[in-house]
């Protein structure tokens, strides 16, 4: 490769360029953190790869789950939703609940568990405790993704329940199907193919066939992903990790003096393979036509945005006053949103914040507008249509607004033009 890789090396991975000498060009580098003699460096070069398989995959959607509140005594606006639910109604839409937060009473201290797009499915007295109930739900324990232990708190002998913004829900002595261990990964295992390995993961695969602890910790691997465009520039996949221990490695059919590399994965979820077709957009330079992310969903289009934050350049911004022209005919999610006011503000694959945490960075300056600001909103009856207030099932929580984001504009400075 001709770019300066060893441990030495100090710029940033996205100044160099990573080429090598074989027809098939590198597409992925890893990052990783490594201890070099003693002393622990991060964004350490591992390896160059041509593809990486198990990196990538499409699951299944997420199965509900179900949980039980034991020994509850229900209060407030809970107590009068089951006091109002008929028989029939349990388990159906009319039984939607919302958002429930598990949480105890000190001591001991724990933060809560949130509980996401609940549904009730029974209740029935307890057999052991009267004047308690045992309710029944069906929902989503908010995690990071489906594979994340949530550990069950020592001590507690009551559980405090909690509705939107802090309402007593009521207690209950136990709450079952929310604490579970760490689940096995869902993609077991990840194959680095055509792999350029440096002299940091050279050493992991010198201990392959090691089988003590000593040995394993040697093949453990931990490396953030980097696409590599046509020009050789590097740029994160935010979001992709890779962690694990190297199991094996033979020559590869890719070229002379390249590996496959298998790695025992430990991480939780796969990404979503269509962020491989978004990256292509990228690869040859930014994407030159406005709305490419139009025809995604909801995760695509959150990915979409990662990936121009991801590519985002530095530039000054323009200065106050600039009008902006924002296209609405797409915005029916609040994803499309961010995507739209990227391209309005930044051009095609343009960046303007992918939460509205993002957002509000962005409209305090340094990613390509200065407020105050003009933004022409056109075909904005798409977003009056469908950011509207309701629950958001998608992120398992209150729907962002098109009345919340504009507020949230006009108190950055930003003159709204709603056509």
């Amino acid at each position: 490769m001709t770019s300066s890789v060893g441990p030495g090396a100090v710029s940033p991975p996205d100044r160099r360029r990573w080429t090598w000498e074989h027809p098939v060009g590198p597409r992925w580098l890893l990052l990783g953190d490594v201890d070099l003699e003693g002393s622990w460096a991060d964004d350490v070069p591992l390896a160059l790869c041509a593809e990486i398989e198990g990196l990538f995959v499409d699951l299944p959607p997420r199965p509900r789950e179900r949980f039980t509140l034991v020994g509850c005594t229900p209060a407030g606006a809970l107590a009068g939703f089951l006091d109002r639910l008929p028989a029939e109604a349990l388990g159906t839409e009319h039984a939607w609940l919302g958002d429930v937060f598990v949480t105890a009473s000190p001591p001991p201290y724990w933060w809560g568990q949130d509980l996401g797009d609940v549904v009730v499915l029974a209740q029935r007295p307890n057999a052991t405790m009267p004047g308690t109930v045992d309710i029944d739900l069906s929902g989503f324990a908010r995690v990071h993704d489906r594979t994340e232990a949530v550990i069950r708190p020592g001590q507690v002998t009551e559980f405090v329940l909690q509705g939107p913004d802090g309402e007593p829900y009521g207690t209950c002595r136990d709450v079952t199907g929310v604490f579970r261990d760490q689940a096995a990964p869902t993609v077991t295992q990840v194959r680095l193919l055509g792999c350029r390995p440096e002299s940091p993961l050279l050493t992991k695969l010198d201990a392959l066939g090691q089988s003590t602890k000593a040995g394993l910790r040697r093949r453990r691997i931990s490396a953030e992903v980097y696409a590599i465009a046509a020009d050789g520039s590097a740029s994160q996949v935010i979001g992709a990790m890779l962690s694990g221990t190297v199991d094996a490695s033979e020559p590869s059919r890719i070229g002379a003096g390249l590996l496959d590399v298998t790695v025992r994965s430990d991480m939780g979820e796969p990404m979503p393979t269509g962020i491989l077709a978004i990256l292509e957009h990228w690869h040859t330079g930014r994407p030159a036509e406005r709305n490419l992310w139009a025809g995604y969903g909801r995760e695509l289009r959150h990915h979409w945005a990662g990936v121009a934050l991801a590519h985002r350049a530095v530039a000054p911004d323009r200065p106050a006053g600039v009008t902006y022209d924002l296209d609405g005919r797409f915005v029916t999610d609040i994803e499309g949103f961010y995507c739209a006011i990227g391209e309005a503000i930044n051009g095609p694959g343009g960046y303007f914040g992918w939460n509205l945490d993002a957002l509000n960075d962005c409209l305090s300056g340094t990613f390509g507008a200065q407020t105050p600001f003009r933004l022409v909103w056109h075909d904005s009856a798409v977003a009056h249509e469908h950011l509207v207030a309701s629950y958001d099932r998608h992120l398992l929580g209150p729907a962002t607004t098109l009345e919340y984001l504009l507020n949230m504009l006009a108190e950055h400075q930003v003159d709204i033009d709603l056509r």
